[in-house]
């Protein structure tokens, strides 16, 4: 029996999309679907962390954390600071930023499973209905949090009361706008002097610590981000991603940790009675890097200054709750003297250029999956394209134009073989007639007419295989970039990130399939022909949970290739003889 050629387009297709979900979850600290599922951490009310947790993590800290200063000592509250991007609280318990706002980006809402289509339930909220996109925030629920203090003795910590010096708290007409706390404790002064820039999602947060008692003390600063193991608000099984610790070191580069991954950690930690499986996560020390908390399209990170040295600790601080951060030592402090250290919070959307310019390496944390190389180009042409057409809908369209005009030659090459396989199936069909008690003979005069009217069987296969990259290095542009996230398109499609609402691209990439199929020979085995037109309509079904850019390519993509498989059928191919 010949091998029919429609059925390898469709096993590579259907073997692509496998491993395209299969590195989805991946990247998306999900188990694969070819390993053992391992036991996820339950979404889960958070345990606030105690006063010292930090300290047992803390990789070189000689000394707990100083408990928790007296409320009753100082004023606490809630300072607010208000740029054109960003809206930030920060806590005078603490000094820690415990609310983040984007002011540019709208929150994803809360996405249905199904039932999207034909509107009957909604997937997305308008925009005007959404709030904008939290970050850092704390609730019943939820935590996340930028922290720091010192260690090395009871010194000032992210549990201890900051004291706030007057001055402005929004940034108005100014370029920048600053906010000093500062506190005492164990004969040590921290001051925190948070700098916000306009137009900037990059916080600069400077430590002044000056030793105002009569002995010489030795602190370490430590920063860290705190999050529960829950994902974003708007995260479903079908439009998942990646949340948790990330970090990178000039040695190491980009490493991608997973709360469970921690969570295990911690547990057979306590087993044992020692820290050698959470020690093992990740680098112990480095000269250099950050870390952060990333999740789908915005990440927070930390930048410490550029080659200072630093412990590295990951840690479960309660019930779901862990922490990832950095201690930096400081210098030996005589009574009287001071040192201080210049750090970075970014707290933003995972914007290329934007991350590139805060740290090396930070512009990883936009996540491309396995086929980077062809993500990264494939999104510098649409940005170029985007910048004259000034929407991602048909910049998408045009993209799918020069992807066909770039593979023509070899796609007409593959039609033209599809054109004269089409031409002899009557004569495939006689030798099927003639040799079905013996499948030899039936596979030898096959290749013998194959090879008479010089066709390639395999040649129809060349189009699919060569998109096939493109369709998932595509697939990887659209789920992380963020500048695509809320672009709209035209009429029904307000979000080329998300499904269709409507399904419409969907059913249209079915009635392309259709037409597809029947430009191509049918298949002379009655199962195959009823494979043939199955298939369609399966994918159709899994693109209702696909980005709708993703599906407009596709769709797009096909039109244009019944167009080119038209022509090429009807002028090009050899007549019948």
């Amino acid at each position: 029996m010949d091998i029919n050629k429609r059925t390898i387009l469709w096993i590579v297709f259907s073997v692509s999309l496998v491993i395209l979900w299969n590195e989805w979850m991946i990247s998306n600290g999900k188990p694969s679907m070819f390993s053992a599922n391992t036991e996820q951490t339950a979404k889960a009310p958070v345990t606030p962390a105690k006063t010292d947790a930090l300290a047992a993590a803390a990789a070189g800290a000689t000394a707990v954390p100083g408990e928790a200063t007296d409320p009753a000592a100082f004023k606490r509250e809630v300072i607010t600071i208000t740029t054109d991007v960003i809206k930030v609280d920060i806590d005078t318990l603490g000094g820690q930023v415990k609310r983040l706002e984007l002011l540019k980006f709208k929150g994803a809402g809360n996405p249905g499973w199904f039932g999207g289509c034909f509107g009957l339930f909604k997937w997305c909220q308008p925009d005007e209905g959404k709030q904008n996109e939290v970050l850092f925030d704390e609730g019943a629920n939820h935590t996340y949090l930028a922290q720091s203090g010192l260690v090395g003795g009871p010194f000032p910590t992210h549990a201890s009361g900051f004291t706030v010096q007057p001055g402005v708290r929004t940034l108005g007409d100014g370029k920048q706008v600053q906010l000093v706390m500062e506190a005492v404790e164990g004969g040590v002064k921290l001051t925190k002097t948070f700098t916000f820039k306009r137009g900037d999602y990059v916080i600069d947060v400077r430590h002044d610590v000056a030793n105002v008692g009569a002995a010489p003390v030795t602190p370490q600063l430590y920063l860290q981000l705190t999050h529960d193991g829950n994902k974003p608000v708007g995260d479903s099984f079908f439009n998942s991603s990646f949340t948790g610790p990330t970090l990178y070191t000039p040695q190491d580069k980009y490493q991608k940790l997973t709360f469970e991954k921690i969570e295990k950690a911690a547990v057979e930690d306590e087993k044992k009675g020692n820290d050698n499986a959470m020690k093992g996560l990740h680098p112990a020390t480095a000269n250099g890097g950050w870390f952060a908390i990333s999740q789908h399209f915005f990440v927070s990170a930390f930048v410490p200054p550029e080659n200072a040295k630093r412990d590295i600790f990951t840690k479960k601080l309660g019930t779901n709750l862990y922490a990832i951060g950095n201690v930096l030592p400081l210098p030996t402090l005589a009574p009287g003297a001071s040192a201080s250290m210049d750090s970075k919070l970014y707290s933003g959307p995972q914007i290329a250029h934007l991350l590139e310019s805060v740290s090396p390496g930070l512009e990883l944390v936009k996540d491309y999956g396995w086929l980077t190389i062809i993500a990264k180009p494939i999104f510098w042409v649409m940005e170029h394209i985007h910048s004259v057409l000034g929407n991602w809908g048909w910049t998408i369209i045009a993209f799918t134009i020069l992807i066909k005009l770039a593979f023509f030659p070899l796609s007409a090459a593959g039609y033209r073989s599809m054109a004269k396989m089409k031409l002899v199936t009557p004569k495939m069909q006689a030798i099927r007639e003639r040799y079905k008690g013996d499948p030899q003979k039936m596979n030898q005069a096959t290749m013998e007419l194959y090879k008479t009217e010089k066709i390639n069987p395999l040649g129809g296969c060349l189009p699919i295989l060569i998109q096939m990259p493109v369709f998932i290095a595509l697939y990887w542009v659209l789920n992380a970039s963020v500048e695509i996230r809320g672009a709209p398109w035209i009429g029904w499609i307000t979000d080329l990130a998300q499904h269709d609402p409507w399904c419409i691209l969907p059913v249209l990439y079915a009635i392309s399939m259709y037409i597809t199929t029947k430009l191509n020979p049918a298949p002379a085995d009655p199962m195959q022909a009823k494979m043939m037109l199955f298939m369609p309509l399966a994918f159709s079904v899994m693109f209702f949970f696909f980005p709708s850019g993703l599906v407009l390519y596709w769709v797009v993509n096909n039109v244009l290739s019944i167009g080119q498989q038209w022509v090429i059928t009807k002028k090009y191919a050899p007549a019948a003889k």
